[in-house]
């Protein structure tokens, strides 16, 4: 009986045992990873060449590789961006090895800095997308800015909208309609609108809000970008680029679920690991899925998303990627309520958003109106080093979206009523984009030169067809205050039989467009600290026009052909802290056939493209260390040659606009003392279009604002807060002159986060909208947005 009580604690003791005299015959590897620019050093992999023997460092460049047997090793430490480093070590039964490093930015040897355990890491300042060359943020002429993953993290980011909302002078107009053809989020940059179109730098388009699972950072490169992006994915205000999570050398990952407000529910994974022994073939996967109601009476949406990516280490010479994403929703979203056409603002009673008398928590929907959008987007790429001072890079985009469903919508009307409108659209679009650069890195004296030779080819296609109520005539009007007794009347069935019986022919619109460009570019270094830079862009458009199918026929097709010219100037007062730039930057939109007034009657004339031209200058800072960042600039666009409305016939257009876009940027973030970061914008705008500030122009004032702490030396270490928000004023959907104006309120919209990190799992809760403010967006629109709202993460990480 004694023996049988003593045998389990024997047992235990002989494990015990076992296990002491395996760890004295192992060894262990330990140290710190730092970044010399002073971002946050986590998720850096360090790993034993050769070996399975591998991990990744915490959000503090900690690191630690346990279980080693004795003998020499190589041990390394990389990440993308910056230059792997080596080290031979020796390792010893029941030693523990101190190995620390600091990697140096790919783009050029910096002057070293350690920054342990402190970090601004709401800042990522260099960017392979911006130029197409290895120039620093400091040495570059151009305004950008970039949301960070650290920043996403901590604001419990879900989708693209919410993390946008951090970028100085961005104003969402609308949110994604998931709409055949031009479905994604609407937005205003430097007074014009803009979508989220590139991904990775190339075409990236999709219909819906993008899920943030995938999102390494998203960079806001500002004003005219024609020069290397081309008019087709940019706007005169700028474009969205979204940079995408990449494979890493370690086996790694995490699995998050979030829940919240009205039924909020998703599920997330990331799982990177290497995919043969010696790391040169790496493969990562994030997938989403997620489902939630509106805070209306009707509305909600379904979705999935995955995205896989692979990199393969040919040589020392040749690497290729090949990632993609894959997305399917199905959206019943809130309508957006339209101004009517001709109807004055004196017969609506009121001009502005905030004095209807609407209970916004009605959806006025009778049912569930579903649009199904999908997305594949494919993306590869070969980088090979030619010589020493030569590389090459060959990129290739594929990105497809379909959507079918009713669409709805309303109008508001004189006497508290709305006008409720639907149609059945469906139809996709493609887009192929092939990119081939070669990037030299050499001087001619004592000038350095970076140069940049490429050309483009993209490829765009549409198909969509529609059908709709005789006239666009609406369904049925609806009172919207008090009861309604047709309220439910206006369902999916209804709309369907209502399109069946007595609806307009089914109709489809079938266009492509192509562009060939080829592009020159070159930053030179007259002096250590003066560096200049141009670069010229050649396009030829060629659009094929409508193919109608019954007559075998294309409609309205021309070509046209455009220069793009860009110049820029950057004196650094203080070398790699301080520098005072100024550019020039053009682009330019092809107009090609539109209905004119020729002589009198409704004819389709070929308009000009319109141009488009900024002058900007300001400073940006990168100092102590990069415990601060900061960018201040002011802007001044024209643009000529706009198409606009004639006024002396109705349908009709012409070519006698301008309008001028001029304001004042500043974006600062810091890391003022250990765990505090904030980051803070603001940007004023003045938007003048024939006299009149445009309806695209959004706000004119704009603040942004994010603080978070997180204890660093007590037993609640990881504990972290955070609070912020956003502020817009008071701006036009409609501008026709005095008296005839409407206007959404200014908002102030306060946000706040808390969170407990620890290297094996996050706990976090955010709370949007903490003061309940009722606010709007629109662009001729009236889109009221969510309440208070409050949701949990759980995260386990491996």
């Amino acid at each position: 009986m004694k023996f049988k009580i003593l045998l389990p604690l024997v047992s235990c003791c002989l494990m015990l045992l076992t296990a002491a005299t395996s760890f004295a015959q192992t060894g262990s590897i330990k140290g710190t990873v730092s970044l010399s620019n002073g971002e946050a050093p986590d998720n850096i992999s360090v790993t034993l060449k050769g070996t399975k023997f591998g991990t990744a460092t915490d959000e503090q460049g900690n690191y630690e590789i346990r279980n080693v047997k004795p003998g020499n090793y190589i041990v390394k430490a990389s990440v993308i961006g910056f230059s792997s480093k080596e080290e031979n070590i020796t390792v010893a039964a029941g030693s523990e090895l101190v190995v620390n490093f600091t990697l140096i930015t790919t783009s050029e040897a910096l002057t070293e800095v350690f920054v342990k355990g402190n970090a601004n890491k709401y800042t990522k300042s260099e960017s392979q997308y911006v130029s197409r060359m290895s120039v620093k943020n400091l040495e570059n002429s151009q305004v950008y800015n970039v949301v960070t993953k650290e920043l996403i993290k901590d604001q419990l980011v879900t989708n693209q909208d919410e993390a946008l909302k951090n970028v100085p002078g961005l104003y969402q107009l609308w949110a994604a309609t998931n709409r055949a053809g031009d479905g994604a989020s609407w937005y205003s940059l430097r007074g014009f609108t803009t979508q989220s179109l590139v991904r990775n730098g190339l075409a990236g388009k999709v219909n819906s809000n993008t899920d943030a699972v995938n999102l390494e950072r998203i960079e806001v490169i500002k004003g005219p970008s024609a020069t290397l992006f081309g008019n087709v994915v940019s706007s005169y205000g700028g474009l969205i680029n979204r940079v995408t999570k990449k494979p890493y050398e370690t086996f790694g990952g995490e699995i998050s679920y979030q829940n919240g407000s009205y039924g909020f529910n998703r599920l997330t994974a990331d799982l990177n690991t290497a995919v043969n022994d010696d790391h040169t073939a790496l493969f990562r996967i994030n997938a989403a899925f997620g489902n939630a109601n509106t805070f209306q009476d009707f509305g909600s949406s379904k979705s999935f998303f995955v995205a896989p990516s692979f990199s393969y280490k040919v040589n020392d010479k040749l690497t290729i990627a090949i990632d993609a994403e894959i997305g399917n929703q199905d959206n019943s979203g809130m309508s957006l309520i339209y101004l009517p056409f001709g109807v004055s603002i004196d017969q609506l009673g009121v001009n502005n958003a905030k004095d209807l008398d609407i209970n916004w928590k009605r959806s006025f929907l009778g049912d569930e109106f579903l649009t199904n959008t999908k997305t594949l987007n494919v993306f590869a790429q070969a980088n090979y080093q030619m010589t020493d001072e030569w590389t090459s890079q060959t990129v290739f985009s594929s990105s497809s979206n379909k959507a079918a469903g009713l669409q709805t919508w309303f109008y508001l009307l004189p006497n508290q009523q709305l006008s409720r409108n639907a149609w059945d659209a469906n139809g996709k679009d493609n887009a192929i984009e092939f990119q081939q650069n070669f990037n030299g890195d050499f001087n001619i004296g004592s000038m350095r030169n970076r140069f940049l030779i490429g050309a483009d080819l993209y490829y765009g296609s549409n198909k969509l067809g529609y059908q709709s109520l005789p006239g666009y005539a609406a369904y049925d009007n609806i009172n919207y205050t008090g009861s309604a007794a047709n309220y439910y009347d206006f369902n999916p069935t209804n709309v369907k039989d209502a399109l069946a019986g007595n609806g307009n022919p089914p109709y489809t619109t079938n266009s492509s467009i192509a562009t060939y460009s080829a592009y020159v570019a070159d930053a030179i270094n007259l002096t250590e600290k003066l560096i200049v830079s141009a670069a010229v862009r050649f396009d030829h458009f060629e659009n094929e026009g409508a193919f109608d199918a019954a007559t075998n026929t294309n409609g309205g097709s021309f070509s046209q052909n455009a220069f793009s010219p860009k110049f820029g100037v950057v004196y650094q007062v203080v070398k790699d802290q301080i520098s005072i730039f100024g550019n020039y930057q053009n682009s330019f939109t092809n107009k090609g056939f539109l209905n004119a007034n020729v002589g009198g009657a409704l004819e389709m004339k070929q308009f000009d493209p319109e141009k488009a031209n900024q002058l900007e200058g300001g400073i940006k800072i990168n100092a102590f260390q990069n415990k601060v960042s900061a960018t201040l600039s002011y802007y001044n666009i024209k643009v000529k040659d706009i198409v606009t409305a004639d006024p002396n016939l109705p349908n009709a257009s012409i070519q006698n606009g301008t309008q001028y876009s001029k304001g004042f940027e500043v974006e600062v973030t810091a890391n003022p003392i250990p765990g505090l970061n904030l980051l803070v914008g603001y940007a004023n705008n003045d938007s003048d279009l024939n006299g009149l500030r445009p309806v695209t122009a959004g706000p004119e004032n704009l603040i942004n604002y994010w603080f978070s702490y997180n204890l660093q030396s007590t037993k609640l270490k990881g504990l972290g807060l955070g609070f912020g928000g956003n502020y817009g004023d008071a701006m036009y959907i409609y501008n026709n002159g005095p008296g005839e104006t409407f206007e959404l309120p200014s908002y102030a919209v306060v946000n706040a986060a808390l969170y407990y990190d620890q290297p094996k799992y996050r706990v976090s809760l955010k709370m949007n909208n903490l003061t309940d403010e009722l606010y709007f967006n629109g662009y001729t629109t009236i889109n009221v947005q969510a309440p208070r709202t409050v949701m949990g993460s759980v995260t386990y990480k491996f």
